[in-house]
């Protein structure tokens, strides 16, 4: 763990002698920052820390850059937060982002999750950019706290999605669709399809009767187009029948909006048992997970503070 430490702004690192400092944004008191930085994950790269140095030092505010290296995240994320930050900037991998907003908890430091990671579902949906850089100075420029709602399940927290069941993978063809890797989004897909009806989910949203789907796509409402109020997780129940009703829905789901298809029937949920014959298949936020053959989801309403302009400037939504 490598800490680096912005010099004051008037020193003139990352900007010229003399330069106005930037304006910090009005509706949120920043005095003092921290940002987490893993130059090994996704597209971060080993001049990030040196970078986001020089972009700190041109605000006035006290702030600390540490490098996570060695795996020794976890100590570094705890100093994080036992430095008395307003806000903690993250940029590392999706599961880190999810990691250190899971901690904070509403009643602790404002989260900023830069994208540095593989899909950045989170940072996309609050910054509306894959660019760190600029998500980085939209949060100190625009921002303001924002309380995000997610879900949990198996200890493990989402703040955009969860696809659970054998379609799992039919997130990561997606992205690969968006950034224009066709045969990649295609291999994803067959992938998926081979993996189809090898095992369908039983669920049951608040505690009504059980049913049965190939795949449960669970949607937090800040980035769900059906949901206006956060009252709930939007729960996508898909059920194809056979395998060519399963290929018009892989279809959909790298193509267009998925919701009108006729295999996909929409809800808002609280609370979402699922069970399956053997462990389920899951993506959280863009991370595979696998869970147990039983399983509970939560809607967590108030689940963590960001950092983010207002309202959120979502990239894309489901």
């Amino acid at each position: 763990m490598t800490d680096i430490v912005s010099p004051e702004p008037e020193a003139g690192i990352g900007q010229p002698q003399g330069a106005p400092l930037h304006v910090l944004t009005p509706h949120a008191p920043l005095k003092r920052v921290v940002m987490l930085v893993n130059p090994l994950s996704g597209s971060v790269g080993p001049r990030a820390a040196a970078e986001a140095e020089a972009t700190l030092a041109d605000y006035d505010l006290e702030s600390q850059v540490v490098v996570l290296d060695g795996g020794n995240f976890d100590q570094a994320i705890a100093e994080a937060f036992a430095a008395s930050a307003d806000v903690i900037f993250v940029l590392a991998g999706d599961g880190t982002a999810r990691s250190v907003a899971s901690k904070a908890k509403p009643n602790g430091p404002m989260i900023a999750p830069l994208p540095g990671g593989t899909m950045n579902m989170l940072p996309k949906a609050l910054y509306g950019t894959a660019d760190w850089k600029l998500a980085l100075r939209r949060a100190l420029e625009e921002g303001a706290p924002q309380v995000v709602s997610g879900g949990e399940v198996e200890g493990e927290y989402f703040y955009c999605a969860a696809i659970l069941g054998s379609p799992a993978l039919w997130a990561p063809a997606r992205e690969a669709m968006r950034t224009g890797k066709v045969k990649l989004a295609w291999a994803y897909a067959r992938r998926a399809l081979k993996r189809a009806f090898t095992g369908r989910l039983r669920f049951s949203l608040d505690g009504g009767p059980r049913r049965r789907a190939e795949a449960l796509v669970l949607i937090s409402p800040m980035i769900s187009k059906a949901m206006e109020e956060p009252n709930g997780l939007e729960a996508a129940a898909m059920d194809p029948s056979d395998a060519s009703q399963a290929f018009r829905l892989a279809a959909n789901a790298l193509f267009s909006d998925w919701r009108h298809d006729p295999a996909v029937s929409t809800r808002a949920a609280k609370r979402i048992d699922v069970r399956a014959r053997s462990r389920i298949p899951a993506v959280i936020d863009g991370e595979p997970v696998l869970l147990k053959s039983e399983a509970t989801v939560r809607f967590i309403p108030k689940a963590f503070r960001a950092l983010a302009p207002r309202p959120p400037a979502a990239e894309d939504s489901l």
